[in-house]
């Protein structure tokens, strides 16, 4: 049985389904983060009200603590976790890349120290297999050779190669076949490597495809560029994840473009800045104006936060430092960002999705895309 079916098509842009051991994901959808193996201030049960369907959590973190193996004597991480639902695991390439200070790469692994406690580690393709199924997530990301913005263009080739063998023997790596394993395009922002990169991905025949390597420092219209002619060369019959992207803007952009997945810590991130994400774009609740404002976050949502609490009563809390501010605003949105993609869905069924989008980032205080 095929693990994603193609639903609809308006333009570049799909609606479909993700088939996995622990349930169905219809896409496009966006995945909360839970870096180590936590949600920022929410339980599963409001995470599953904030319609999520699916979320991630990072390889690298669970590694260093609690332990992969605390995590498989408790049953994997949906037991641990108490998530039912589908879950992906990050790989952990981005983590490692941004604490370059720590670490070095060559054509084993990555070799780097603990930010925790300094101690020495290496991941190669095979142990982070490895990883991934003694946590039992449903999806896995291969290890990759992940570059930031501006680096010459021999490093930037490099990566790809080194990305693509390492893709190889991650596959040789496998052994539960139920985990689904996604490959992870890079190149950069050299288009001819990275549309190579992915044509090279695309023969070794995965279950799915990530587009790695941007939002990393580079020009957002060069971003959105890359996106584009990656998914120009990525199969209809597989799903496609953009990885750690997530502002509303950026989500209607890329669904336009073709991806299906997306995960960011940007929705909690604001939370707790005392950010909310609203249909007519962020409300800072920090802003004097906000300290006798009585209404709900945003008129549009019922979430329990908009459905209890005023703006005014969370101005207040994050003043006072209270907890439950950033709690309260993150569990918004998250719904936010959830819904934005559930909503997407709908309009590409319904055959208007460039419409559709254009009024939400005219309300939301965008005239199209990025």
């Amino acid at each position: 049985m095929s693990t994603f079916t193609l639903d609809a098509r308006d333009d570049l842009a799909r609606a479909g389904t993700l088939r996995t051991r622990h349930g169905d994901v219809p896409t496009p959808a966006f995945m909360p983060v839970g870096t180590q193996a936590a949600v920022k201030g929410l339980v599963p049960d409001e995470l599953r009200a904030a319609g999520a369907t699916m979320i991630l959590s990072n390889a690298y973190h669970c590694y260093l603590r609690p332990g992969a193996s605390i995590v498989a004597q408790a049953g994997g991480l949906h037991e641990f976790m108490a998530w039912r639902g589908p879950i992906l695991t990050d790989s952990g390439g981005f983590q490692i890349m941004s604490l370059a200070r720590l670490s070095d790469v060559d054509d084993d692994g990555y070799h780097f120290a603990s930010h925790l406690d300094g101690s020495r580690h290496t991941f190669t393709p095979e142990s982070v297999v490895e990883l991934q199924e003694r946590l039992g997530s449903d999806v896995a990301m291969v290890l990759d050779d992940l570059v930031a913005a501006g680096v010459d263009d021999a490093r930037v080739r490099q990566s790809s190669d080194r990305t693509l063998r390492w893709a190889e023997r991650s596959l040789a790596a496998k052994r539960d076949p139920q985990q689904l394993t996604f490959a992870i395009v890079q190149g950069s922002t050299l288009p001819e490597v990275r549309r190579a990169n992915a044509r090279s991905l695309v023969a070794l025949d995965f279950p799915g495809y990530a587009i790695g390597g941007l939002w990393v420092g580079e020009r957002k219209e060069t971003s959105h560029e890359m996106v584009g002619l990656t998914c120009a060369e990525l199969p209809d019959t597989k799903p496609r994840y953009l990885m750690g992207v997530g502002t509303p803007e950026d989500l209607l952009a890329c669904v336009g473009d073709g991806v299906d997945l997306f995960d960011c810590v940007y929705p909690t991130r604001c939370a707790r800045h005392a950010l909310a994400l609203t249909a007519a774009g962020k409300l800072n609740l920090r802003n004097a104006r906000f300290a006798t404002d009585f209404g709900p976050l945003d008129e549009r949502c019922g979430c329990a936060a908009c459905a209890t609490f005023s703006r005014a009563y969370l101005a207040h809390c994050f003043r006072a430092g209270e907890a439950i501010a950033p709690r309260m605003v993150s569990l918004h949105n998250v719904t936010f960002m959830t819904r934005l993609a559930a909503d997407a869905r709908v309009a590409i069924l319904r055959g208007g999705f460039a419409a559709w989008r254009n009024e939400v980032l005219s309300a939301y205080g965008q005239d199209g895309r990025p």
